[in-house]
């Protein structure tokens, strides 16, 4: 059997990237998929999002594995899309037992600056928040929520020089980090139903956000027109170990860690997989 056999999971952003992943590596261990991403760009965010044609090759992908998928285009910012996109994979699956709540954007260099700023904060941290709130009223004992943080939520900028100081790549940062207070909040009042709740702090993780041309500049702002071959040296700084990013791959281990029962008594954790990059912003303390 697979380590999630049998359960249903939700996933958001799922269309690519970590999502993808996510999805496809539960399928395999044997979850159906309740899949969502939004299928289009959002005008202030300065790189290309997922398109219908990634959402249908994450269910391809998830069906390849043998599993059962519903996938739907949504907006995570809009409450409502997504309660309907629950109820009708519930309806079809017949349960829910893990929430991925994945999907995020990065505004750095995003224009007009303060939409944005709005923009970033209604995806990643809102976003989340209506994902988990749709998603309650269907979870039951033993189930888990897995929300998709950022070693930037932990950042200490008054001793890195931190990529993104424009007003979308400060939302991301603010972002993350409330929404690890609210993980960690929820957990807390969750944790009488044998729900869980657990935060997961990628550092740069190698996906179309990273490997993207406002990115790049951010990294890189002593260059009109950084390539990813100028940049990708700089994305050492996040890590302390030699790399320059983590793989989706990585994320997902986390997270399908803390989505199965071997994390049955994990609450409340914030998890980074950052290559030690915590470690070069803090000292030891408890």
């Amino acid at each position: 059997m697979g380590r999630v056999e049998g359960k249903v999971a939700f996933i958001t952003g799922a269309a690519r990237g970590q999502g993808r992943s996510h999805a496809v590596r539960l399928a395999e261990e044997g979850a159906d998929i309740i899949a969502v991403d939004i299928c289009r760009n959002i005008d202030s965010i300065g790189y290309s999002l997922s398109t219908p044609e990634d959402l249908d090759e994450t269910v391809r992908l998830v069906e390849k594995a043998g599993r059962r998928i519903i996938a739907e285009p949504a907006d995570v910012r809009d409450a409502a899309a997504l309660r309907a996109v629950l109820e009708r994979g519930v309806g079809e699956l017949g349960r829910l037992d893990i929430v991925v709540a994945q999907a995020g954007i990065a505004g750095m260099k995003g224009q007009p600056q303060w939409q944005a700023w709005s923009d970033v904060i209604d995806t990643n941290l809102v976003g989340v928040i209506n994902a988990v709130q749709a998603a309650i009223p269907h979870l039951g004992d033993g189930s888990s929520i897995v929300a998709t943080g950022s070693i930037a939520a932990l950042m200490d900028v008054s001793k890195v020089d931190q990529p993104g100081k424009d007003p979308g790549g400060v939302a991301y940062m603010v972002a993350k980090r409330l929404l690890s207070q609210y993980i960690h909040e929820l957990a807390t009042h969750i944790a009488p139903k044998r729900i869980r709740a657990n935060v997961v702090h990628p550092t740069n993780c190698n996906t179309d956000m990273l490997q993207s041309e406002p990115m790049y500049r951010s990294f890189r702002p002593d260059l009109e027109n950084p390539t990813r071959a100028d940049a990708e040296p700089a994305f050492f700084v996040q890590q302390a170990m030699p790399v320059p990013y983590v793989e989706p791959g990585d994320i997902t281990d986390a997270v399908l860690f803390l989505a199965s029962d071997e994390s049955r008594f994990i609450t409340g954790t914030q998890l980074r997989v950052d290559a030690g990059g915590y470690l070069k912003w803090y000292d030891f303390h408890i």
